[in-house]
């Protein structure tokens, strides 16, 4: 049993209830370094940083560990760099910051530790020197209510630059943690922290259940000194070496397989079978290299009830290559038109009659399903995403009804195929794709055949609700394919 396991189990064995809190530090704890770094990084790219002031910033969050005043140098400057601006536009800065960069760098092990705590109905709260600003984008993600962070001075409507209390660092995110736990009666002697700097040695003492996540230095020897538990998480914001070199190797698998398949058309004029090896040959071979497993429960649905639309949770690009691997043969799928200009992809993914999808007109959509129902009644089963974008967590986002309309016009099921942490081998934003094992359940097929268009969004939403009640209680008994 890994680190992790160990710790979501002790989670799963405790006491139940609101009177237990899970207090989360954010910067390098929840995310995989500190999100102010995108500010920075967007001020520059934009030339809004003199040298001098670059310089400075580049002195102090180089060091190892800041000193309170040096702590309070960085984020006084950070805030007064904000005067007068409204909150709407502080939350349209970072929310903007959180999709090209910060959201990337989530940590998938913090996330199981948040949502086991979610489940024993605990109370969960991000504890974080940033501001509320960064803070927000996570905690709407994760379903976080509460965050105890450095209050900024708002008047009339705008902030003036300056603290409105003590940030919450060292002492003061102690003291911000005991003071919300008296305020909604949270038991500290039975509760959990989580953090990674020597600055949160404060705040892991006031509760009973501290774990020190990927620690600093001074962190790690009080952790060792007090038996607290420590943990570590693979790096999101840049991929190992390794995974790099295997993510080329895996790409380079495709593109050989491609060839071969291409002088394969060429002897025999058979494109169907054509695709069907290509497919086949691609995955086996991306998977291979990668050291990608894949545990199946429910392997029997995969196969049982073609023609039949596949429909999957989506995270990440990582999820076309094991829909390739699970389904292998006699299928497509839908794209965006800009897909099919992809050299040497877009090649293929006509060959294999794939749909394109026109997004920006949906009158051209509508136009581009209908190929797509004929394929589905000529025997090719179709592969397609509900949510229709790819998501940060394994958090489902809402279902379209486009995939549904399509198998009641073809007159074919539903087999969901619930995927359980593709984003953990390659998040959403991702361009390198990690080893282990991906688990996947593929659940009985639903029959559409009497539904009706009244009732769309009633029968979506339940089968939605599979998909939850599947990720929320993993079924027993897969096996490996």
């Amino acid at each position: 049993m890994s680190a992790l396991d160990e710790a979501i189990s002790r989670i799963m064995d405790g006491p139940k209830g609101p009177q237990i809190g899970a207090f989360f530090d954010f910067d390098g704890t929840l995310i995989d370094g500190y999100s102010a770094a995108a500010y920075f990084t967007d001020r520059i790219k934009k030339r809004d940083m003199t040298g001098r002031e670059l310089v400075e910033t580049l002195k102090l969050t180089r060091k190892k560990d800041l000193s309170d005043n040096e702590f309070h140098d960085v984020i006084g400057k950070g805030i007064l760099e904000w005067a007068g601006r409204t909150e709407d536009e502080m939350r349209a800065l970072w929310h903007r910051l959180w999709q090209s960069s910060i959201g990337s760098t989530l940590f998938p092990e913090a996330w199981k530790l948040v949502r086991a705590h979610q489940r024993m109905g605990h109370t969960v709260a991000v504890a974080s020197s940033a501001t509320r600003y960064q803070i927000e984008p996570l905690a709407t993600e994760y379903g976080i209510e509460h965050i105890l962070c450095s209050p900024v001075k708002i008047r009339n409507g705008k902030l003036t630059g300056g603290l409105a209390g003590p940030p919450a660092w060292g002492e003061g995110k102690a003291a911000a943690v005991r003071g919300f736990a008296a305020e909604k009666g949270i038991d500290l002697a039975a509760s959990y922290g989580y953090a990674n700097g020597n600055e949160d040695i404060a705040f892991l003492r006031s509760v009973g259940h501290p774990t020190a996540v990927q620690p600093k230095d001074q962190l790690q020897k009080i952790a060792n000194e007090s038996d607290w538990p420590v943990l570590r998480f693979d790096p999101r914001r840049r991929g190992p070496a390794r995974a790099m070199a295997r993510t080329v190797g895996a790409y380079g698998a495709m593109g050989l397989s491609f060839l071969a398949g291409m002088g394969y058309m060429r002897l025999t004029g058979d494109r169907r079978k054509t695709v069907d090896l290509v497919t086949q040959a691609a995955a086996d071979s991306a998977l291979r290299v990668l050291g990608v497993r894949v545990e199946v429960v429910g392997k029997e649905n995969l196969w049982n009830h073609r023609p039949c639309i596949f429909a999957l949770n989506h995270q990440s690009k990582f999820d076309m290559f094991a829909m390739m691997y699970l389904v292998r043969r006699d299928f497509t799928g839908v794209a965006k038109i800009e897909a099919r200009k992809v050299p040497g992809f877009g090649t293929f993914m006509e060959m294999a009659d794939v749909a394109f999808l026109d997004r920006s007109d949906s009158g051209k959509a509508i136009n581009a399903l209908k190929p797509a129902v004929e394929r589905l009644q000529k025997g090719l089963s179709l592969c397609i995403a509900p949510e229709g974008t790819r998501s940060w967590t394994p958090k489902l986002g809402p279902f379209k009804k486009g995939p549904f309309h399509l198998a009641m016009q073809a007159g074919v099921p539903i087999v969901p195929v619930v995927f359980r942490n593709t984003g953990e081998i390659m998040g959403r934003n991702d361009q390198t794709m990690r080893s282990g094992t991906l688990q996947v359940a593929v659940l009985d097929p639903i029959d559409v055949s009497e539904w009706k268009i009244e009732d769309m969004e009633k029968r979506i939403a339940e089968v939605r609700q599979r998909y939850v009640d599947t990720l929320e209680h993993w079924p027993s008994g897969g096996e490996v394919l």
